[in-house]
């Protein structure tokens, strides 16, 4: 049997994005999304996960790109002059490898973000991070000891395909290959836990847009098990690369999600679209 999760990212950053998740629930294959506990749109993606039962709610994990929840004074060798995360991942990498990431801030930033959502009471299916920065030596560590101490059942290792997509160079490839050492060693480290993790990774990873060409690959190539496929769907695409700073194609990925040619496909390749409780309902 063929199971396919396909995730919203960035759940909460921006109302835009909101309006894309509540979309894709209603008219698409959408059914799982993670929220940005320090996002602007926080309260508005809890209200629709409230409203949308089928809807399976993650914690996207923050360290890059975004607002601590913490005060900034209590995370020093996280944020910049200027009390945020560090812009991206090679940013925050860059402090990682010399040693200035202090991994006790880590984990009571990531212990904090944590409880903003559990308080909202909405049940948690999974976590994941923003940049895929649970993935980090140490870091994956304690990400595995709160989830677990949390009680969610699952996590995301985005073992991602080397050449899906339009082919970016060396450097995607040997970006592509770090991760997917990365998510490997994770994917590991979680089962070992007794964590749950989709059997398959799909979406691309360099900021390109996963198409309605590229989700209907992935669809008719799909493997037995449960897939995950990471997207990032959004209105307005002016104001959402404005907002982001990321010059990628939300609105595209949401079309995707939507496409009628998508549906068709599923039907065809009887793939039923879940999230990730699915994951914890066949292995009770």
């Amino acid at each position: 049997m063929k199971y396919i999760i396909v995730n919203a990212d960035d759940f909460g950053r921006h109302e835009d994005i909101n309006a894309a998740v509540e979309k894709g629930l209603r008219e698409g294959c959408l059914r799982s999304a993670t929220v940005m506990p320090g996002g602007r749109a926080f309260a508005g993606a809890i209200a629709l996960a409230r409203r949308y039962e089928e809807l399976g709610l993650g914690v996207h994990f923050t360290l890059v790109d975004g607002r601590p929840i913490l005060p900034p004074e209590e995370i020093p060798s996280l944020v910049t002059k200027d009390g945020v995360f560090y812009p991206d991942h090679n940013a925050l990498l860059g402090q990682y490898l010399r040693g200035k990431v202090n991994l006790e801030e880590v984990r009571r930033e990531l212990a904090a973000q944590l409880r903003r959502v559990e308080n909202t009471g909405v049940p948690i299916s999974h976590v994941d991070s923003h940049q895929h920065m649970h993935t980090l030596p140490g870091i994956i560590d304690i990400v595995i000891d709160l989830t677990k101490q949390a009680g969610i059942r699952a996590m995301r290792t985005p073992c991602t395909p080397l050449f899906a997509g339009s082919f970016g160079g060396l450097g995607q490839l040997v970006g592509r290959l770090g991760l997917g050492t990365l998510a490997r060693l994770a994917k590991y480290k979680a089962k070992k836990q007794g964590l749950l993790t989709p059997e398959h990774f799909a979406g691309i990873v360099a900021g390109e847009a996963v198409s309605e060409a590229e989700l209907l690959h992935v669809i008719h190539t799909m493997k037995d098990g449960t897939t995950e496929v990471m997207m990032h769907p959004g209105i307005h695409n002016d104001i959402l690369q404005q907002d982001s700073g990321w010059q990628h194609d939300f609105e595209e990925e949401l079309r995707a999600i939507t496409s009628p040619k998508v549906k068709r496909a599923l039907q065809e390749e009887n793939a039923v679209p879940v999230n990730f409780r699915h994951l914890s309902a066949v292995n009770s």
